[in-house]
């Protein structure tokens, strides 16, 4: 068990042996109450009888109460027979707040006799610390029939006699300093533990709560004189100030205990207002009593106490309403104190008799409300503990479902960074694609209008070469000819000399070799006349890169000019297969479509070079065919292939497998948006070793605006 339910046990139990106490007190007989009780303005008493008194007022069986008084008051009680009486009972003042107390004893002789004076300020050693004035009755007069009591005090009057069994006094003084003290010992250590879960805790209703505590017990032990004697030092003044101050400064701290402890903030927060209100107002009463005015004090104490009693337990069965259980512990704790007050006001009443016991109620009724309040304390404990691990329990479930949030935004953000990635890409493409474009339209541009200058130039001397070499064969035949009908009509005029001298001059200058070599140096310059018309035709069908109509076109012219413009490069070891089929007049750009012609077979031709070592025979392999709607090129070789990273990355802009400053990597990038823009398709089946052969598909109409291509 820990130090908390050690607490609670003891408390429980002195509460228990508190609470039997007072109950076996209700039934204690040896105590007989005085029921008559009369106020007299007494100007004067005399040994020998009284003179010039009057009856003021006559009081009812619970005893005199007359407020505050400034002069001295008599009252006057009527003994009645009672057998023995001087030597069976004491006679006691129920009030401890008396400055003095002096009775005179009236003997049916009409003898009276003053007793001892008693009160807080008589001067009276009283080593039994009894709060109550107590009296013994003189042998000097016969039988005793009343007793005028000289009273004077600050407080308000509350007087009430009674008689006490002097068998049962030590028994009863000692009962009560037993209340006192373990009401004493349950408030103390109450307020100690819940000092203690102060400091653990750090929560302000503990700290309240302890001061509550310690003050409600200080203004009991007040009431019954108790802390004139233990606290107080005897001092008159600070006693009946403690009276009211310890009242008010219990209020300073149960008003707000109250309010963090039912939550008051939460449930009634137009109530919570209010109650600042309670604190002023007792505080008013603390100011009034310092500067003399006793009575209003009170009477706002008082009505302070009233209200307290009205508003907490109302605001307790509301909050008890909601399902808040320290509400419940609440309205318990002051039910205890409520069921004390009442009984505590039916004995003043005299509905009930506690004999000398009579401040026992409010005692018990106090212990109930700080022990059951402390359980309620320690409750909420548990209710922290539990609200903490539902806070905590909620805090982990939005935790998760932020984190859920969390996952799912960054799944939105995954895919929107994905999405904006691929439009960054797309854009990247579309500008590489763009520049692409641009460079390859301006250098096919150039080399258009290059190869058109050099066609164009070479055309006119070349045409001059080509239409002359006819007429120089046709003359040149003429001329032999002619010399062959002279050597014929020679040989029948001509001397001998003469035919001698020419025959040494043939056999000089070998003239059937001149004749057969004229005829093929005319045939090597027709050949090579016939060879530049072609190469001179090839430049002027490539020129056409740079034309933006769509036109029909013969595929294979395309091709064939092409493969005359790379002659020089295959450097005749590379053998160029054409397997042409059948193809009609095709819908395109035909500069376009010769440089897709070029790029291929040039990177044919290179990597055929490149790599001679394991291939004697290099071939270039040439297919078309067609279709109802398409036509078919193949351009197949019989190179080293390419590996599958390669493959799958050849039509990536500026990816290039050559050397540095050997490639741009735009060549077969610019061929596939080539064909794309004429609706075709361009594909690669290549295997290392094996060669590569690129197919293209081109429909044969192009069924869209040429701006668009």
């Amino acid at each position: 068990m820990n130090y908390r339910g050690w607490v609670t046990v003891i408390s429980l139990v002195l509460l228990l042996a508190l609470a039997i106490f007072s109950f076996l007190s209700i039934f204690d007989n040896s105590n007989y109450s005085i029921n008559n009780y009369q106020v007299l303005n007494w100007e004067h008493v005399e040994e020998d009888g009284i003179q010039e008194s009057e009856i003021v007022e006559t009081a009812g069986k619970s005893g005199v109460n007359l407020g505050v008084k400034k002069d001295t008051t008599f009252i006057y009680v009527e003994i009645g027979e009672v057998e023995n009486l001087r030597d069976r009972f004491f006679l006691e003042v129920e009030n401890p707040t008396f400055r003095v107390v002096q009775p005179y004893f009236l003997g049916d002789d009409g003898v009276v006799v003053p007793g001892a004076i008693r009160g807080i300020s008589s001067g009276y050693e009283n080593n039994l610390m009894q709060p109550n004035p107590n009296f013994e009755f003189p042998d000097s007069i016969g039988n005793i029939i009343g007793v005028i009591f000289k009273i004077y005090g600050k407080e308000p009057l509350k007087f009430r006699a009674r008689l006490n069994e002097k068998s049962d006094f030590r028994k009863s003084l000692g009962n009560k300093l037993l209340f006192a003290s373990v009401y004493a010992g349950i408030m103390l250590a109450l307020f100690l533990y819940n000092m203690i879960l102060f400091f653990m805790i750090r929560d302000r209703v503990y700290f309240y709560y302890c001061f509550y505590i310690l003050f409600i017990c200080l203004a009991q032990l007040s009431l019954s004189g108790h802390s004139f004697y233990f606290f107080l030092d005897k001092n008159v003044k600070l006693y009946e100030l403690s009276i009211v101050g310890f009242t008010a400064m219990s209020s300073i701290f149960v008003v707000p205990f109250i309010q963090l402890f039912l939550k008051t903030k939460a449930y009634l927060p137009r109530v919570n207002r209010f109650f600042p209100l309670i604190i002023g107002s007792y505080l008013l009463a603390l100011v009034l009593r310092l500067l003399g005015m006793v009575e209003v004090s009170y009477q706002i104490t008082d009505l302070n106490g009233l209200i307290v009693v009205i508003a907490f337990v109302s605001v307790g069965v509301y909050v008890a309403k909601t399902g808040y259980r320290p509400a419940v512990y609440f309205l318990i704790a002051w039910g205890g104190f409520l069921f004390g007050l009442m009984i505590y006001i039916f004995q003043n009443l005299g509905v009930v008799n506690l004999g000398s016991y009579g401040n026992i109620p409010m005692l018990v009724g106090t212990a109930i409300e700080a022990v059951l309040l402390s359980l309620a304390l320690a409750d909420r404990i548990n209710i922290l503990k539990r609200e903490k691990e539902e806070e905590q329990h909620a805090k982990l479930e939005v935790l998760k479902e932020n984190e859920r949030l969390v996952r799912e935004q960054n799944v939105m953000l995954e895919e929107k960074v994905k999405l904006r990635t691929e439009e960054l890409e797309q854009t990247l493409l579309n500008l590489q694609n763009t520049q692409t474009q641009l460079v390859n339209q301006e250098k096919m541009a150039s080399l258009g209008q290059l190869t058109a200058g050099i066609a164009h130039e070479i055309n006119n001397p070349i045409n001059f070469v080509s239409s002359n070499i006819s007429p120089l064969k046709r003359d040149m035949k003429d001329m032999l000819e002619i010399l062959d009908m002279y050597r014929k009509k020679g040989e029948d005029e001509f001397t001998e000399n003469t035919k001698k001298e020419l025959n040494e001059l043939e056999e000089d200058l070998e003239f059937d070799y001149l004749v057969e070599e004229i005829g093929l140096l005319l045939k090597g310059m027709e050949d090579g006349a016939k060879r530049t018309v072609e190469i001179v035709k090839g430049l002027r069908l490539f020129s056409r890169v740079d034309e933006q109509d769509v036109k029909k076109v013969d595929i294979h012219d395309g091709i064939n000019s092409t493969l005359v413009l790379l002659n020089n490069s295959m450097g005749g070891n590379i053998e160029i297969k054409k397997e042409y089929g059948h193809l009609p007049m095709v819908e395109c750009l035909a500069g376009k479509i010769n440089q897709v012609f070029m790029n291929i077979i040039s990177n044919a031709v290179q990597a055929l070079q490149e790599k001679t070592d394991n291939n004697s025979k290099p071939t270039i392999i040439i297919r078309t065919t067609s279709n109802e709607d398409e036509v078919q090129i193949e351009i197949e070789d019989n190179g080293p292939g390419m590996p599958i990273h390669v493959r799958e990355r050849i039509f990536e802009p500026f990816f290039t497998t050559k050397a540095v400053g050997k490639g741009t990597g735009l060549g077969l990038s610019i061929v596939y948006k080539i064909i794309e823009n004429h609706h075709g398709q361009l594909n690669v089946v290549s295997e290392e070793n094996k060669g590569t052969t690129f197919i293209i598909k081109l429909p044969i109409y192009q069924n869209v605006n040429s701006n668009e291509q």
